[in-house]
């Protein structure tokens, strides 16, 4: 078993900083520094944990945080994933909306985001049904705008270009 885990002899001014961090109106920072100053009295991560009502493991990164980042970990860092995974390429997209709903069952004639999102899903372009906003990404990453689909879909009719015109003026 591993000995517990304590917080390093803090210097004055960090213990001056983590003593004013008690007054922070952030609960991150507040909750940090109570942790940071139940460790460095010698208390335990668990005891810290069920006095704070937190569980043992948040007392832990904290510590690990101070030890790593000094008073920096006392702010709280960004929740964002570092990086995403594209659930769905461009090209195979762009495919797919070069032909008709009815081509796949559907009863429309024309593509909305969400009937895409349906067709990915079912034929295996995206692991999961994905949202309206994963397609509009996608066709932005496309460089194309759906308001404006018009200009980029095509027809296998050899007059096409002549009706589109006609009727677009």
């Amino acid at each position: 078993m591993k000995p517990p885990i304590y917080v390093r002899p803090l210097t004055p001014e960090e213990r001056q900083q983590l003593e004013a961090g008690l007054r922070s109106s952030e609960a991150f920072t507040l909750r940090r520094c109570q942790i940071l100053l139940a460790s460095a009295r010698g208390q335990r991560p668990a005891q810290i944990a069920r006095q704070l009502g937190c569980a043992s493991q948040s007392v832990r990164n904290a510590i690990h945080a101070f030890h790593t980042r000094r008073l920096a970990a006392l702010a709280a860092q960004s929740r964002r994933p570092k990086h995403t995974r594209r659930v769905l390429d461009g090209e195979p997209l762009r495919a797919l909306l070069h032909e008709r709903p009815r081509a796949f069952g559907k009863p429309r004639s024309t593509w909305t985001l969400r009937l895409a999102a349906e067709v990915c899903w079912e034929w295996g372009l995206t692991p999961s049904q994905v949202s309206i906003e994963t397609i509009r990404q996608a066709l932005k990453r496309l460089g194309v705008n759906w308001r404006r689909a018009k200009r980029w879909i095509t027809s296998p009719d050899p007059q096409y270009a002549l009706k589109k015109s006609s009727a677009t003026g």
